[in-house]
């Protein structure tokens, strides 16, 4: 169940790995001759699951529309399938929750690398597998060999299988060394190598595809080792009636393709944005965005938007450049034309105060615009696509997706429709005719990215700010164990 495009010796790494995945579960001391036990009788009789987790952008986070992630999905449909309500401890680093599991909880999903030999725990099935991946800072030379790490400040996290690989790549090249760390998190680790802390780390790949825009002063090198496997942890001595009601679940995910669908969607996505986009971006955030960002704070207030959200549309828009002016006529930060802003009252278009203002109020009358059949999201995506093309365009594209059988409420169906626009055969038959239909697309592909960017940097502010709080008097060093070379 690859999540990635992989070459063939990366492939057969993949299927070596859940090979030796299953060989191992089906070793376990006396797995197959335990009774079923009074584990997943008493979750039933409690009526909620106690999951231990972490709170990691690919394990579970408050999104904007509440709780989310790659595993919250999973372990929230693994409690509708048993009939319960899911209860979460996400105040934890990976020893923390495999401790609590132990001690007190039901299950730990929170990336767990499989690992059989772990005292008092026993394993799911496979849920997905672990690539480990060199990354390093832009501007060295880059490492293509593991001989070529000798000497280099690297860091990993400590129990999340990253630092197993190096230690067995190790016992062949003795001379490697590397720092660990019990108490950051992806990252944060991330975060060292792009300030020079750290020359490099190990991470897993489908983590770092996750938080590369965000770093883009961070490269990826090679792959490190065969990939490991995910897997949700359980108490041992307890049975296995949870184990095997988790196992029958995923089986049935997997049989019916919506373990790969949740894996693509959560870390199969490309990057839209280039890491030298993502670079100008955060620099941009942090030397323009100040002088806004009351302004965007304020109009978010007066229009029900996230103020990340407006700021991430005037980005788009001017790259919050007050003066702006495009060869059409559009002015100002938030780019209004000429006849909107009339209509919302707004006498300079270059003043930033009025821009900002005037540009939140037009997403909010264009959402209000949309019909109601349209909600959550895609009434926010075509609203933003509107914003660009026109809300006649948008009719268009959603009469034309009606026309070849897809959903006209669903922005998905309706931004393979746009690009349409552009051609005779299909723009010929609308009222409002030709648009460059795959500008809206991009368009609001590129807001959603700056504001995953700006609700990142947000969040690693306040972050910045706890562990500074937590750790007060000592130096980023103190985080990390030191594994020595072996020579």
């Amino acid at each position: 169940m690859p999540a990635f495009p992989t070459d063939p010796a990366r492939r057969q790494w993949r299927g070596a790995a859940l090979l030796c995945s299953a060989l191992l579960l089906a070793l376990l001391p006396g797995r197959s001759g335990m009774p079923e036990g009074p584990h997943l009788g008493e979750v039933l009789a409690r009526d909620f699951l106690s999951v231990h987790t972490r709170n990691t952008p690919t394990t579970y986070y408050e999104g904007r529309q509440g709780p989310t992630g790659f595993e919250y999905e999973l372990m929230r449909r693994f409690a509708d399938h048993l009939g319960v309500s899911l209860t979460l401890d996400a105040d934890h680093h990976i020893q923390g929750v495999l401790d609590a599991v132990r001690e007190e909880g039901d299950l730990g999903a929170a990336a767990l690398p499989l690992d059989p030999t772990l005292d008092g725990l026993l394993f799911s099935r496979p849920i997905m597998l672990l690539q480990p991946l060199l990354v390093y800072r832009r501007g060295l030379h880059p490492p293509e060999t593991i001989a070529e790490l000798e000497g280099l400040e690297i860091g990993t996290l400590r129990g999340s299988g990253t630092d197993r690989v190096l230690r067995e790549l190790q016992a062949e090249h003795p001379g490697l060394s590397w720092k660990e760390s019990g108490e950051l998190e992806v990252a944060e680790l991330l975060g060292q190598v792009a300030r020079g802390t750290l020359d490099a780390a190990v991470v897993f790949e489908h983590q770092f595809r996750l938080n590369r825009l965000f770093f883009p002063e961070v490269e990826d090198g090679f792959p490190l080792g065969k990939p490991l496997s995910l897997a949700w942890a359980f108490p041992a001595g307890r049975g296995l009636g949870l184990v095997n009601a988790a196992n029958r679940f995923l089986d049935e995910l997997r049989r019916d393709g919506e373990l790969d669908a949740l894996v693509a969607s959560y870390f199969g996505h490309d990057d839209y944005l280039e890491y030298v986009g993502a670079r100008t971006f955060i620099a941009h955030a942090r030397e323009r965005l100040p002088r806004y960002t009351a302004l965007f704070r304020e109009a978010a207030r007066n229009t029900r938007f996230d103020w990340k959200l407006l700021a991430a549309l005037g980005y788009q828009e001017s790259h919050w450049k007050p003066r702006a002016t495009s060869p059409t006529g559009v002015r100002g930060l938030m780019m209004l034309t000429n006849a909107t802003a009339g209509d919302l009252g707004v006498d300079n278009r270059l003043d930033p105060a009025q821009s900002i203002h005037g540009g939140a109020r037009y997403l909010r009358q264009l959402i209000e615009r949309l019909p109601e059949s349209i909600t959550g999201d895609d009434r926010l995506f075509m609203a933003m696509a509107s914003y660009n093309v026109g809300l006649g365009h948008l009719y268009d594209a959603r009469r034309i997706t009606e026309q070849r059988g897809g959903d006209p409420d669903l922005w998905r169906d309706v931004r393979e429709s746009l690009p349409l626009l552009q051609e005779r055969e299909w723009h010929s038959q609308t009222r409002h005719g030709y648009a460059r239909g795959g500008e809206p697309v991009i368009y609001v592909r590129n807001i959603r990215r700056y504001y995953e960017i700006l609700a990142y940097l947000d969040r690693s502010q306040e972050q910045f700010h706890e562990l500074n709080a937590r750790l007060p008097d000592e130096e980023e060093s103190a985080l990390f164990e030191q594994v020595p070379p072996v020579l």
